[in-house]
């Protein structure tokens, strides 16, 4: 049963969204490995509120994995499941969170925000008119990340990283 002859999507502009949330998919998937370092190895007098902040950013991405790769079922492609398989597409590079200052892994988020918002863009100008809901899903993503870099942009410019 093919789940695009009930949606009236076409299969072969689905095809190219799928291959387009594949990619974003394997960004978040390194990304959110990258804050779950983060998560366990920040360190230094901001230790408390980046260690909860860094925990609550991975819960929310774990979601947005989730629900990239439902919208890939949705539109008959099929996710990966394989950390391997998104190391050799990913675009978002691995952290060594050992061997950087919590201010470094902020910029680093700050960075990674900016680089998935522009892949977002990009693949939302891309869709079928009649793909509402990835482009609301993309919609949403692009919302919480702008929110996200304006107040991270505003930390840093502070003297959080001047200690």
């Amino acid at each position: 049963m093919n789940v695009l002859d009930y949606t009236k999507l076409c299969p072969e502009q689905s095809a190219k969204t799928v291959e387009g949330l594949a990619q974003l998919l394997a960004d978040m998937q390194v990304f959110y490995t990258n804050l779950r370092g983060f998560h366990w190895n920040v360190k230094g007098h901001d230790f408390y509120q980046l260690h909860a902040y860094f925990e609550s950013t991975y819960d929310a991405y774990a979601t947005h994995i989730d629900d990239i790769a439902e919208r890939i079922l949705q539109l008959g492609g099929q996710p990966s499941s394989h950390f391997s398989s998104y190391l050799k597409v990913a675009k978002v590079q691995e952290q060594c969170s050992k061997c950087i200052s919590g201010c470094d892994m902020l910029k680093n988020v700050l960075e990674t925000y900016s680089f998935l918002l522009e892949a977002e863009r990009t693949l939302l100008t891309s869709l079928d008119a009649k793909d509402a809901a990835t482009a609301d899903l993309l919609t949403g993503f692009i919302a919480e990340q702008e929110k996200a870099i304006w107040m991270l942009s505003a930390m840093l410019s502070g003297d959080c990283c001047k200690k």
